[in-house]
C-alpha cells in the first residue's frame, strides 16, 4: 500500500452539494460527535459557501481530506459561525477555517498541508486580510509551520474543549 498510495494522483477541487455524503463520512471519521459538524450543518455550509470547501480526492473519486470555512469581516472565530452558515459574507476580509480533516488511514502524507496551502493561496488571491482557525494545543506547532500565529486560548467552547485561536495575516 504505501508506495502505491504515494504514486496515486490527487486532485484538489471545490465542493458541490453532491459531495455531502462523502464530506459527512470524513467529518465523522475525524471528530467525536460533540465536535463533528452535523449533516444539517454541512448541508447549510455547502448551500452558502461550497467554494470555500477544498476537497482532496484520489483519481477514483475517494474523498481523502477536506478543509472548509466561511469568510467574514469579523476577526475572531465564534462558535455561532460553526452552526450558522448564513453568517458567511462572500466579501468578508477573513477566511475562517472550521475543519482540516483527513481520513485516519491517509494521515502523515501531507494531504491536509496541500489543502491548507491552497486555501491560503486562494484567500491571498481573493484579497483577504488572512485566515483564522482554532485548534487544540497539540496542533499549535503544526499550524505555525504554515505561518499561523497563536493568539492564545480562544473564546470557543465548541465540544467542551480548550481551543487556541491561530491567525495567518498577509
Amino acid at each position: 500500500g504505501y508506495a502505491l498510495r504515494e504514486s496515486m494522483h490527487m486532485l484538489i477541487r471545490h465542493a458541490t452539494m453532491e459531495d455531502l455524503d462523502a464530506i459527512e463520512a470524513v467529518e465523522a471519521a475525524c471528530f467525536p460527535p460533540a465536535e463533528a459538524a452535523t449533516a444539517a450543518e454541512i448541508t447549510d455550509r455547502l448551500a452558502y459557501y461550497a467554494d470555500h470547501f477544498w476537497l482532496l480526492e484520489e483519481d477514483d473519486g475517494t474523498l481523502v481530506s477536506f478543509v472548509d470555512g466561511m469568510t467574514t469581516d469579523e476577526p475572531t472565530l465564534r462558535d455561532e459561525m460553526y452552526e450558522n452558515a448564513a453568517l458567511h459574507d462572500e466579501d468578508g476580509t477573513w477566511q475562517m477555517i472550521f475543519g482540516v480533516n483527513t481520513l485516519p488511514e491517509y494521515r502523515r502524507h501531507g494531504y491536509a498541508g496541500q489543502l491548507l496551502r491552497r486555501a491560503v493561496a486562494d484567500a491571498r488571491q481573493q484579497g483577504r486580510k488572512g485566515l483564522v482557525l482554532t485548534c487544540k494545543d497539540r496542533l499549535v506547532h503544526y499550524y505555525a509551520k504554515f505561518g499561523f500565529v497563536s493568539e492564545g486560548i480562544s473564546g470557543s467552547t465548541h465540544g467542551d474543549v480548550t481551543w487556541y485561536q491561530m491567525r495567518l495575516t498577509f
